[in-house]
């Protein structure tokens, strides 16, 4: 059992697409409405048919009051660490805190260099994505910053404006030598999703992480746990990818998923009619998660 004791929250996946947006607005604000915590935005510029991640985010974010967003996750070998730390730090400014950051090495070697990035594969990329952490740290902090490396050359950047709150920086990991990354430097752990990172893999991978932080002398509950959820609440989506089932099949699976793997955020990606999902996501199984698990935390 792994409950690391942090308290829960609760998101949504909206999709980038250009041909979507009507809908992305809709599901924008009833998730600001409904009370959730979070909405995230996957990051992949090459897709023609995709919007820009953080122009997406701006516009959002422009026309609600509470909910946070966060990129999920987005690609430091397009994104310069303090560029993105810069528009970061600045539309939190703009939002009074409601911005993180979800990042990660980049998945597609092959699309990167489409748009002109440096691929990096292997160790290459590891070892690029931990110093593009400690970057943007430093940046998101209002320091000057420096590092000469064969990774980056950052010569004195004086970096601000200074957010009004903390922007974290959860890394997207799933294989061995990032997942350290995670434990060493990062905020939290963004996993993929449950199809990619099924729950029996998630304890081997928490360890990992455990390890590597309290090598690097870090608290591992003080990492944020974040699982991307793909699935349907209902019969509608019976037959389809993921977690499938009704209600109280999401509300005990997401609390066993939050006291014995040890997540502590949940972003959903509904694979049928989404409006309805978000609706049964944010008024029947969030609630009902919160609840159990504070029962289950508490010995009743």
């Amino acid at each position: 059992m792994t409950d690391y004791g942090r308290s829960l929250s609760f998101g949504l996946s909206l999709d980038p697409a250009a041909g979507s947006l009507d809908l992305t607005r809709r599901l924008t604000r009833q998730a600001e409405n409904s009370g959730l915590d979070h909405l995230a935005v996957q990051d992949h510029p090459y897709q023609p048919g995709y919007l820009d991640t953080w122009t997406l985010i701006s516009n959002l974010a422009a026309v609600t009051d509470r909910i946070s967003f966060f990129t999920d996750v987005a690609d430091l070998q397009l994104r310069p660490p303090t560029m993105l730390a810069k528009a970061a730090a600045s539309l939190s400014v703009l939002t009074d805190g409601r911005i993180q950051l979800g990042v990660g090495g980049g998945a597609f070697a092959e699309a990167i260099a489409s748009m002109g990035g440096t691929p990096r594969r292997g160790d290459q990329m590891v070892a690029f994505t931990e110093e593009s952490l400690e970057l943007m740290r430093r940046a998101l902090a209002g320091t000057t910053v420096r590092l000469q490396s064969p990774h980056h050359s950052v010569t004195g950047y004086q970096a601000g404006p200074l957010p009004p709150r903390p922007v974290e920086l959860w890394l997207g990991a799933q294989k061995r030598k990032m997942l350290a990354v995670t434990g060493r430097s990062a905020d939290g752990w963004v996993s993929p999703l449950n199809i990619y990172v099924p729950p029996d893999e998630v304890p081997s991978r928490q360890e990992i992480i455990d390890e590597a932080a309290t090598a690097a002398g870090r608290a591992p509950e003080s990492i944020r746990r974040i699982y991307n959820v793909i699935g349907a609440i209902g019969a509608g989506g019976r037959g389809g990818q993921g977690l499938v089932g009704d209600v109280h099949r999401w509300v005990d699976t997401l609390t066993e998923w939050a006291v014995v793997l040890g997540f502590d955020t949940f972003v959903f990606w509904p694979t049928v009619n989404p409006e309805n999902q978000l609706a049964l996501f944010a008024s029947e199984v969030a609630p009902a998660v919160r609840e159990h698990v504070e029962a289950m935390r508490n010995g009743r």
